[in-house]
Protein backbone atom coordinates (compact mmCIF):
# COMPACT_ATOMS: atom_id res chain seq x y z
CA UNK A 1 0.00 0.00 0.00
CA UNK A 2 1.15 3.77 -0.59
CA UNK A 3 3.03 5.17 2.36
CA UNK A 4 0.80 8.27 2.03
CA UNK A 5 -2.54 6.20 1.96
CA UNK A 6 -0.87 4.43 5.57
CA UNK A 7 -0.37 7.91 6.89
CA UNK A 8 -3.61 9.17 6.13
CA UNK A 9 -5.52 5.77 7.82
CA UNK A 10 -3.74 6.41 10.71
CA UNK A 11 -5.46 9.27 11.22
CA UNK A 12 -9.09 8.18 10.15
CA UNK A 13 -12.28 7.98 12.70
CA UNK A 14 -15.44 7.82 12.78
CA UNK A 15 -17.54 11.00 12.08
CA UNK A 16 -18.48 13.27 14.77
CA UNK A 17 -21.40 15.42 15.44
CA UNK A 18 -20.81 18.69 17.72
CA UNK A 19 -23.78 19.74 19.19
CA UNK A 20 -24.87 23.43 20.29
CA UNK A 21 -20.71 24.53 18.97
CA UNK A 22 -22.02 27.76 18.29
CA UNK A 23 -24.32 30.55 19.71
CA UNK A 24 -26.83 32.12 17.98
CA UNK A 25 -24.87 35.36 17.60
CA UNK A 26 -21.86 33.48 15.92
CA UNK A 27 -24.33 32.13 13.50
CA UNK A 28 -25.79 35.34 12.78
CA UNK A 29 -21.80 36.15 12.46
CA UNK A 30 -21.43 33.59 10.43
CA UNK A 31 -24.40 34.60 7.84
CA UNK A 32 -23.22 38.16 7.64
CA UNK A 33 -19.97 36.87 6.79
CA UNK A 34 -22.05 34.88 3.69
CA UNK A 35 -23.95 38.15 2.39
CA UNK A 36 -20.56 39.94 2.56
CA UNK A 37 -18.62 37.82 0.49
CA UNK A 38 -18.37 37.96 -3.02
CA UNK A 39 -19.45 35.73 -5.66
CA UNK A 40 -17.42 32.86 -6.26
CA UNK A 41 -19.32 30.63 -8.84
CA UNK A 42 -23.12 30.65 -9.45
CA UNK A 43 -23.18 26.98 -11.22
CA UNK A 44 -26.78 26.89 -12.74
CA UNK A 45 -26.76 23.34 -13.82
CA UNK A 46 -26.00 22.37 -9.80
CA UNK A 47 -28.44 25.24 -8.51
CA UNK A 48 -25.91 26.27 -6.44
CA UNK A 49 -23.90 30.10 -5.03
CA UNK A 50 -20.20 28.69 -3.90
CA UNK A 51 -18.25 31.94 -2.03
CA UNK A 52 -14.84 31.36 -0.84
CA UNK A 53 -14.51 32.26 2.99
CA UNK A 54 -11.70 34.44 2.10
CA UNK A 55 -9.17 35.77 5.08
CA UNK A 56 -9.61 38.99 6.21
CA UNK A 57 -13.45 39.56 6.27
CA UNK A 58 -14.20 38.77 9.95
CA UNK A 59 -10.51 37.41 11.89
CA UNK A 60 -13.30 37.32 14.78
CA UNK A 61 -14.60 34.28 13.02
CA UNK A 62 -11.49 32.95 11.67
CA UNK A 63 -10.01 32.22 15.58
CA UNK A 64 -13.53 30.94 16.82
CA UNK A 65 -13.55 28.70 14.09
CA UNK A 66 -9.60 27.48 14.19
CA UNK A 67 -9.53 27.42 18.22
CA UNK A 68 -12.95 25.37 18.28
CA UNK A 69 -11.55 22.84 15.67
CA UNK A 70 -8.29 22.67 16.99
CA UNK A 71 -9.90 21.47 20.35
CA UNK A 72 -11.45 18.43 18.46
CA UNK A 73 -8.88 17.31 16.09
CA UNK A 74 -5.91 18.51 17.09
CA UNK A 75 -3.22 20.40 15.48
CA UNK A 76 -4.39 20.41 11.38
CA UNK A 77 -3.01 22.73 8.82
CA UNK A 78 -6.07 24.45 6.19
CA UNK A 79 -5.65 22.79 2.62
CA UNK A 80 -7.69 25.27 1.12
CA UNK A 81 -7.55 26.58 -2.64
CA UNK A 82 -6.13 29.98 -3.03
CA UNK A 83 -7.52 33.21 -4.43
CA UNK A 84 -6.07 35.25 -6.91
CA UNK A 85 -3.55 36.65 -4.32
CA UNK A 86 -2.31 33.63 -3.60
CA UNK A 87 -3.89 33.75 -0.21
CA UNK A 88 -5.32 30.96 1.28
CA UNK A 89 -8.87 30.66 1.49
CA UNK A 90 -10.85 29.54 4.87
CA UNK A 91 -13.15 27.38 3.03
CA UNK A 92 -16.35 27.31 0.92
CA UNK A 93 -19.76 28.72 1.56
CA UNK A 94 -22.48 27.00 -0.55
CA UNK A 95 -26.22 28.24 -0.95
CA UNK A 96 -27.80 25.22 -2.47
CA UNK A 97 -30.98 24.93 -4.06
CA UNK A 98 -30.68 21.51 -5.76
CA UNK A 99 -29.20 18.82 -3.56
CA UNK A 100 -25.16 17.88 -4.40
CA UNK A 101 -24.38 14.21 -5.44
CA UNK A 102 -22.16 11.85 -4.72
CA UNK A 103 -18.53 13.20 -4.16
CA UNK A 104 -15.21 12.76 -2.12
CA UNK A 105 -13.35 16.01 -1.15
CA UNK A 106 -9.94 13.92 -1.02
CA UNK A 107 -7.79 16.97 -2.04
CA UNK A 108 -6.15 18.12 -5.56
CA UNK A 109 -2.56 17.79 -4.16
CA UNK A 110 -0.88 14.44 -3.92
CA UNK A 111 1.58 15.36 -1.84
CA UNK A 112 -0.63 16.40 0.62
CA UNK A 113 -1.82 14.13 3.57
CA UNK A 114 -5.43 14.62 4.00
CA UNK A 115 -7.22 14.78 7.17
CA UNK A 116 -10.76 16.00 8.35
CA UNK A 117 -13.37 18.48 7.29
CA UNK A 118 -16.30 20.03 8.20
CA UNK A 119 -19.47 21.27 7.80
CA UNK A 120 -21.32 23.69 9.53
CA UNK A 121 -24.92 24.51 8.38
CA UNK A 122 -26.19 28.10 8.90
CA UNK A 123 -29.67 26.93 7.58
CA UNK A 124 -31.68 24.45 9.66
CA UNK A 125 -33.45 22.37 6.81
CA UNK A 126 -31.01 19.70 5.56
CA UNK A 127 -28.94 16.40 6.14
CA UNK A 128 -25.72 14.65 4.39
CA UNK A 129 -24.97 11.77 4.08
CA UNK A 130 -21.38 9.78 4.98
CA UNK A 131 -20.88 6.21 3.18
CA UNK A 132 -18.78 4.16 5.11
CA UNK A 133 -16.99 3.87 1.84
CA UNK A 134 -13.71 5.47 1.24
CA UNK A 135 -11.49 6.78 -1.60
CA UNK A 136 -7.99 8.06 -2.14
CA UNK A 137 -7.44 9.29 -5.56
CA UNK A 138 -8.32 12.97 -5.16
CA UNK A 139 -11.86 15.11 -5.15
CA UNK A 140 -13.85 13.29 -7.36
CA UNK A 141 -17.61 13.20 -8.35
CA UNK A 142 -18.76 9.83 -8.85
CA UNK A 143 -21.23 9.43 -11.61
CA UNK A 144 -22.37 7.22 -14.50
CA UNK A 145 -23.67 10.16 -16.68
CA UNK A 146 -21.65 9.49 -19.81
CA UNK A 147 -21.69 13.60 -20.53
CA UNK A 148 -20.19 14.05 -17.14
CA UNK A 149 -17.88 11.17 -17.84
CA UNK A 150 -16.45 13.03 -20.79
CA UNK A 151 -15.02 16.24 -19.05
CA UNK A 152 -11.81 16.21 -18.96
CA UNK A 153 -10.75 19.83 -18.99
CA UNK A 154 -11.65 20.50 -15.61
CA UNK A 155 -10.74 24.27 -14.11
CA UNK A 156 -8.42 25.31 -11.19
CA UNK A 157 -10.19 23.53 -7.89
CA UNK A 158 -12.65 21.14 -10.28
CA UNK A 159 -13.45 17.52 -9.09
CA UNK A 160 -12.59 14.79 -11.33
CA UNK A 161 -15.32 12.78 -12.85
CA UNK A 162 -15.52 8.91 -12.63
CA UNK A 163 -17.28 6.18 -12.46
CA UNK A 164 -14.68 3.69 -11.01
CA UNK A 165 -16.58 3.68 -7.97
CA UNK A 166 -18.60 1.08 -9.32
CA UNK A 167 -15.83 -1.63 -9.82
CA UNK A 168 -14.35 -0.64 -6.25
CA UNK A 169 -17.26 -1.53 -3.82
CA UNK A 170 -18.52 -5.38 -4.63
CA UNK A 171 -22.47 -5.60 -6.19
CA UNK A 172 -24.83 -5.09 -2.99
CA UNK A 173 -28.00 -3.18 -4.09
CA UNK A 174 -28.18 0.10 -2.32
CA UNK A 175 -30.98 -0.07 0.65
CA UNK A 176 -34.20 0.99 -0.94
CA UNK A 177 -35.60 2.63 2.19
CA UNK A 178 -32.81 5.37 2.80
CA UNK A 179 -32.93 5.93 -1.43
CA UNK A 180 -36.21 6.70 -1.01
CA UNK A 181 -36.05 8.73 2.09
CA UNK A 182 -32.68 10.83 1.29
CA UNK A 183 -31.17 10.38 -2.11
CA UNK A 184 -33.74 10.26 -4.60
CA UNK A 185 -31.78 12.88 -6.69
CA UNK A 186 -28.98 9.86 -7.20
CA UNK A 187 -29.31 7.12 -9.48
CA UNK A 188 -29.98 4.07 -7.17
CA UNK A 189 -27.52 2.18 -9.40
CA UNK A 190 -24.98 4.65 -8.96
CA UNK A 191 -24.70 3.78 -5.43
CA UNK A 192 -24.22 -0.15 -5.59
CA UNK A 193 -22.12 -0.89 -3.50
CA UNK A 194 -22.20 1.62 -0.44
CA UNK A 195 -23.42 1.75 3.00
CA UNK A 196 -24.35 4.74 5.15
CA UNK A 197 -22.32 5.03 7.77
CA UNK A 198 -24.18 8.95 9.20
CA UNK A 199 -26.74 10.58 8.35
CA UNK A 200 -26.14 14.36 9.89
CA UNK A 201 -29.46 15.63 10.10
CA UNK A 202 -28.54 19.38 9.99
CA UNK A 203 -29.02 21.85 13.18
CA UNK A 204 -27.56 25.18 13.24
CA UNK A 205 -25.25 25.69 16.04
CA UNK A 206 -23.53 22.31 15.29
CA UNK A 207 -21.00 21.07 13.36
CA UNK A 208 -19.86 17.83 11.25
CA UNK A 209 -16.75 16.45 11.72
CA UNK A 210 -15.42 13.53 8.95
CA UNK A 211 -12.49 12.50 7.38
CA UNK A 212 -12.29 13.45 3.99
CA UNK A 213 -11.32 10.25 2.37
CA UNK A 214 -15.36 9.25 2.79
CA UNK A 215 -17.85 9.46 -0.16
CA UNK A 216 -20.88 10.88 0.79
CA UNK A 217 -23.54 13.54 -0.62
CA UNK A 218 -26.43 15.76 -0.32
CA UNK A 219 -29.71 14.39 0.44
CA UNK A 220 -32.71 15.14 -1.54
CA UNK A 221 -34.21 16.67 1.92
CA UNK A 222 -34.51 20.78 0.97
CA UNK A 223 -36.86 23.07 1.47
CA UNK A 224 -35.85 26.03 -0.90
CA UNK A 225 -32.40 26.53 -0.44
CA UNK A 226 -30.11 25.65 2.28
CA UNK A 227 -26.09 27.28 3.41
CA UNK A 228 -23.77 25.45 4.80
CA UNK A 229 -19.77 25.98 5.70
CA UNK A 230 -17.37 23.52 4.00
CA UNK A 231 -13.52 23.48 5.02
CA UNK A 232 -10.91 21.36 4.52
CA UNK A 233 -7.66 20.42 6.41
CA UNK A 234 -4.71 18.42 5.99
CA UNK A 235 -1.74 17.30 7.92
Amino acid sequence: MDSKIEQIKKTESPPKVLKNLFNKNEIDKFLKLYNDLPITVHNKKQNVIKKRWLQGYSEELEKIFCERLKKEIGDFKMDNLQDEKGKDIFGLIQESYAPIGLHVDAGFEYKNQIYKQSLIPLSPIGSTVIFKNRYYGGSTTFTQDPEELKKKNLGYGQNKRSSEHLSMFGNSPFDKKIHEKYLKHEKIENLKGLEVELIYEWEVGSMLIFDRSHLHCSSSVIEGKKIGIATFTKK
